[in-house]
């Protein structure tokens, strides 16, 4: 059967050690295994509070099975990689059953379609969306204590720190700390601004000397703007 094999990991999901490799592993093994073909892969890093409207990577899979078809079914490592909340996972399901295909997990094979005749078949894959959820929950709220309680210390309660400066020391030691790579970056980025240069001056001529920024592939002048306030407001 052709499938479309779909990753996701999160930030409370990364917890769990179940990353993008070990997903995409686990999954060709199985599909090996039962003479499946995977025909393109998609993925989604889901952040904060966003779920399936958010997720272009789930959305370009489904897409996959609509007709006319390019892929029979969606393969997951896990159900609970499917969706985070139960709601969410049952909606899934049953827009990809109503376009005729077929899901699919790396841990338990093909889950089955509701059976009126077989209620406790639902029942099970419910009550085991309502515990992946659940403990999606408990990790949460577990971390937002943790923030708390670091944030009496007077440390920073978060794990992102401003451009310039990376996390140092592990637990509720960890804080932030200079990271002399980025720094040089912010220490031109003044330079050049008291110099006069405007943002996108600035941007250009961070990118022509090799100063990277931390995600994007090149230095845009809002990326340089927030960098500047930033510095004005801790020198006033």
């Amino acid at each position: 059967m052709r499938l479309a094999g779909y990753l996701r990991v999160s930030s409370t999901g990364q917890l769990d050690g179940y990353g993008f490799d070990v997903q995409r592993a686990d999954i060709e093994r199985w599909a090996k295994a039962n003479g499946h073909k995977i025909v393109e892969w998609f993925t989604d890093a889901v952040t904060g509070k966003y779920d399936a409207p958010d997720r272009p990577g789930l959305t370009d899979a489904v897409q996959m099975i609509r007709r006319p078809a390019q892929a029979e079914g969606i393969v997951v490592g896990k159900l609970d990689r499917l969706a985070r909340a139960l709601t969410v996972q049952e909606a899934i399901l049953a827009l990809v059953w109503r376009e005729g295909a077929s899901v699919f997990t790396a841990e338990d094979g093909e889950v089955q379609q509701d059976d009126p005749d077989d209620p406790m078949r639902t029942a099970i894959r419910q009550v085991q969306g309502v515990f992946a959820e659940l403990d999606r929950k408990t990790v949460v709220k577990r971390l937002r204590d943790g923030r708390k309680e670091k944030a009496k210390t007077g440390r920073k309660a978060v794990g992102e720190y401003a451009y310039g400066f990376a996390g140092q020391g592990q637990g509720r030691e960890r804080d932030a700390a200079p990271e002399p790579t980025e720094q040089a970056a912010v220490r031109r980025i003044v330079e050049l601004r008291e110099s006069g240069a405007s943002y996108r001056v600035i941007a250009s001529t961070l990118d022509a000397e090799g100063h990277k920024p931390r995600r994007a592939a090149a230095w845009s002048a809002m990326a340089v703007r927030n960098i500047v306030q930033r510095q004005e407001q801790q020198s006033g």
